[in-house]
């Protein structure tokens, strides 16, 4: 099969941004290829070229690809299984401090912790908290074709290729976290996991080709948040898995917040149900076997400004009086897990 004219190449000579961009680009249509019907490949590759041409056009770029440039160019390799850890298997010396000025060019860092030739990038959320309160609760990753929804910097892809999973895809359309994912993909181009850089809107439908589909973060930000949810039950295989987390309230099956503007300084926040609501959400989508399996109130521990994050967080969109509240005066974030399987 020849993809050849799917792949972007760039004129100008070529640095790393741009061998970066090639360089997956290749990869990802073997790996595509490996897995999903052609039809598919030549979709989800079409939506590659177009989402990397969109952030080439986008005002950062420039900087963005220099911090991306200024990354030492050296043999590494990836630790995976308990954290996010690039480190060199040369003997050469890196130097730490042009690594932290490289990566700050990648400012704000959001999702993380990452490991960097030994500089921790402390980011503005403990991904790896939460990854730890979903993984026990989650059917086993190995050697299986993987959706991660609104995928952030990666940080969950990387630990879900750590659990052995055959495929790992995730979408995010924010220019930013492609670059963050570069800074580490780059010195693993061939582990088997990509980010695309789109939305959930422009995925094929009726795709059926994945065996677990991670939504997390994402379903407050949808305006129709039962779309989110079939179009999802279409991108899973038959008895696949969705792993759900969302913003709940507290309340009964009748209980859903609207909020009236912001909520937690948010613009787009839309719809958060009860567990009891989210549940026959499920149900409707065709969901069974649905299931929560975590329930935690976000803390200030667990998001919040850092060195690599320096704008508001958490503890700027709660009432200053009284933590149990945002400053709108609504109920406090917590989060739900959700597991649920999709049967034909």
């Amino acid at each position: 099969m020849d993809f050849h004219d799917t792949i972007l190449v760039c004129e100008e000579n070529l640095d790393a941004t741009t061998t970066y961009i090639t360089k997956q680009q290749q990869t990802l249509a073997q790996a595509l290829a490996d897995h999903l019907p052609t039809a598919h490949v030549l979709a989800l590759l079409d939506l590659d070229k177009k989402g990397w041409q969109n952030i080439q056009a986008h005002g950062d770029f420039l900087r963005w690809s220099q911090g991306l440039n200024a990354l030492p160019d050296v043999q590494a390799e990836v630790e995976i299984l308990h954290q996010v850890c690039v480190q060199s298997v040369e003997q050469t010396d890196v130097n730490q401090e042009k690594v932290t000025q490289a990566l700050q060019q990648l400012h704000p860092w959001r999702k993380g912790p990452f490991e960097v030739f030994g500089v921790h990038i402390d980011t503005e959320w403990r991904s790896d908290w939460k990854w730890q309160r979903v993984l026990p609760h989650i059917s086993s990753l190995q050697d299986k074709v993987v959706l991660d929804i609104g995928c952030g910097s990666g940080y969950h892809m990387w630990r879900m290729l750590g659990e052995k999973a055959k495929l790992v895809l995730g979408i995010d359309p924010s220019p930013l976290f492609s670059f963050h994912f570069a800074s580490i993909k780059r010195y693993q181009p061939d582990a088997a996991n990509f980010l695309i850089p789109t939305g959930i809107d422009d995925m094929p439908e009726g795709m059926k080709c994945f065996d677990t589909v991670f939504s997390m973060g994402i379903l407050y930000h949808r305006r129709e948040p039962l779309e989110h949810l079939y179009k999802i039950r279409s991108l899973l295989k038959k008895g696949g898995e969705l792993v759900l987390e969302t913003l709940v309230v507290d309340g009964d099956a009748t209980t859903c917040l609207v909020p009236r503007g912001r909520y937690a300084k948010m613009r787009n926040v839309w719809f958060i149900p009860s567990v009891a609501m989210l549940e026959i959400w499920l149900q409707r989508a065709g969901f069974k076997n649905i299931r929560c399996v975590d329930l935690n109130t976000t803390s200030t521990e667990e998001q919040r400004s850092t060195a690599w994050m320096t704008f508001e967080s958490l503890v700027d969109y709660l009432d200053p009086d009284d933590a149990q509240k945002t400053i709108e005066g609504y109920q406090a974030p917590k989060r739900v897990v959700m597991v649920a399987t999709y049967e034909l």
